[in-house]
């Protein structure tokens, strides 16, 4: 797209839904929507290496796949030996799998030759035997050093091999270039004037309505300078996420065709992370992660999973919990966890996240670089946090309670209840009663 057409553009062009400064100025802290406090488990699954976004390997309808009994998972990872902060510019893809959803067994990294400098997010396809990896390309190939453009990618040629021993995903694969910004929808780098700058987190989804396929990706929208948007204010403008979609015409996982978002975040967040959908009760709940600093000026969020839900996948969506927040951390552990994914568990809806930084309570995770080295390290979880029992009704939701870190429950296991469940079984059994229990 050339610069005079980048003039005509109006910023969320095609965007159906967008995230107000309306909704977003009324975010706080509730009961509903904040986790406990975290601490770390008692066994660390795997103590050698730092792992952070992860996500499942899902069948094309979006159930956690099994493989002769086991379930796999794929994380971005680094050495435990390197400084926490440092883990980003050397991210790379393991799988790990289990039998139980409890124990969890490391495997290898999935690619040697993947495209881009480093490896970030993404999401994990099985079908007919086949492993697909979609993942985020950063930097570029032969660039003598760390350049941050990004790319989505899709791998394909994958296997699940299983024995005695467990399960490995193998290749040979092939990494093909899928998608890359138009420059119209979606910003490019050489556009950017925010802070961050986002083209990545492929999510794999086919619409239960239609059988259509579709990718779901972090975005920013082209905002021009001069604008008017944001009340004309050039700080606001800066802040311009939002969640792109592609589509498959042919329903083949590796044919793209760019669509326009399906929200943005004008003027609201430069940032909507790992964009991602549940589909529940006819209802799609799209869920993004984001930061506290992500937030434009004027307005005061957490470092969080947000979430909005709508009649049909092209939207109009409207935030959940009339803000868009569904889970935050508690305000003595602000960083305590982060990159949330929420997947269906029978009528409840699951939230996985990784452990983050715990015993840290400054206003700013920025203020981790200020600690000792040894601090850095000792306050890093590196490793999943806890998973979050949430129950979702229409446009409301709330926290219910917790699992163990890394628990994954079987499709067939039933899960304890909640104190907050007993609590409202037993009053309803009382008002049930008909009288005063003291009877």
């Amino acid at each position: 797209m050339d610069k005079d057409s980048t003039a005509n553009h109006v910023p969320g062009y095609g965007a159906r839904s967008g995230w107000s400064r309306e909704h977003a100025s009324r975010i706080e802290r509730s009961e509903d929507t904040t986790a406990p406090v975290f601490y770390p488990p008692a066994v660390d699954e795997v103590p050698d290496v730092h792992v952070w976004d992860t996500w499942l390997l899902r069948n094309r309808d979006g159930a956690i796949a099994e493989i002769d009994g086991y379930r796999v998972a794929f994380s971005l990872t680094a050495s435990a030996d390197l400084l926490p902060g440092k883990r980003h510019d050397v991210a790379t893809i393991r799988y790990f799998y289990s039998s139980d959803g409890r124990a969890w067994h490391k495997g290898g990294p999935v690619f040697e030759d993947a495209l881009g400098q480093r490896t970030w997010a993404g999401s994990a396809l099985y079908e007919d035997g086949q492993v697909y990896v979609f993942y985020t390309a950063a930097g570029e190939n032969g660039a003598a050093e760390l350049t941050y453009s990004q790319r989505i990618v899709g791998a394909s040629g994958g296997t699940a091999v299983t024995d005695d021993d467990g399960i490995r995903i193998e290749g040979p694969w092939t990494h093909h270039e899928l998608i890359r910004p138009d420059g119209d929808r979606y910003e490019r780098e050489d556009q950017s004037r925010g802070m961050i700058y986002t083209f990545r987190d492929p999510w794999f989804f086919e619409d239960p309505q239609t059988g259509e396929t579709y990718l779901l990706f972090e975005a920013n929208t082209p905002v021009p300078e001069g604008s008017d948007v944001c009340s004309g204010d050039p700080a606001q403008q800066e802040f311009n996420g939002s969640i792109g979609l592609a589509h498959s015409p042919t329903g083949d996982p590796l044919d793209w065709e760019l669509q326009d978002p399906l929200l943005d975040a004008v003027c609201v967040n430069q940032e909507l992370e790992r964009p991602h959908i549940v589909y529940q009760d006819g209802q799609y709940y799209l869920f993004v992660s984001s930061h506290m600093h992500t937030f434009a000026p004027g307005l005061s969020g957490y470092d969080a999973l947000y979430g909005f839900v709508a009649d049909s996948l092209q939207g109009e969506y409207v935030p959940l919990n009339d803000t868009g927040l569904v889970v935050t951390n508690p305000s003595n552990a602000p960083f305590q966890s982060y990159s949330w994914t929420a997947f269906p568990h029978r009528e409840k809806v699951l939230v996985q996240s990784f452990f983050n930084y715990f015993e840290f309570d400054a206003d700013s995770m920025d203020l981790v670089a200020a600690l000792p080295e040894s601090e850095q390290m000792r306050r890093f979880g590196g490793t999943l946090a806890p998973t979050l029992q949430l129950r979702i009704e229409g446009t409301e939701s709330e926290i219910l309670g917790t699992l163990d870190h890394w628990h994954i429950p079987l499709p067939r296991e039933d899960l304890p209840p909640t104190d907050r469940e007993l609590f409202e079984r037993a009053d309803a059994s009382t008002r049930s009663y008909g009288g005063d229990a003291s009877d």
